[in-house]
């Protein structure tokens, strides 16, 4: 959970520096393709910002339940290793869902990368 923690105060802070002016939603887009993970066709700070957050909130919410059910011993220990890459792979799934119809209010020369590959 540190780990999801730290990267949504970065993606929170980014999205202050958008807010204010002082960058731009796509400053990363000449710096990562993110077609090769499924999540193209969007700017990269807006696929990671989602998945960044999807996986916060999963991973939130499993650590509350394992912690609600009060399990001992080896089997909360493996299960507090998994939750994290678990609920990583789930919100990479749900990114992926979710990039596939936000690619239709992104502007047409992203679009067309896509539309010509059939994707």
């Amino acid at each position: 959970m540190i780990l999801f923690t730290a990267a949504l105060v970065v993606v929170v802070g980014f999205w202050l520096l958008v807010a204010l002016g002082v960058t731009t939603a796509d400053t990363f887009d000449a710096d990562a393709d993110l077609d090769g993970l499924g999540m193209g066709g969007v700017p990269v700070a807006v696929a990671m910002s989602l998945l960044t957050a999807l996986a916060w909130i999963l991973g939130l919410g499993a650590t509350a339940v394992l912690t609600a059910l009060s399990l001992t011993g080896t089997v909360t220990g493996i299960l507090r290793l998994v939750v994290p890459v678990a609920g990583l792979l789930v919100a990479w799934w749900l990114t992926r869902s979710s990039v596939r119809r936000l690619r239709r209010f992104s502007s047409d020369e992203r679009r067309s990368g896509h539309d010509a590959a059939g994707i």
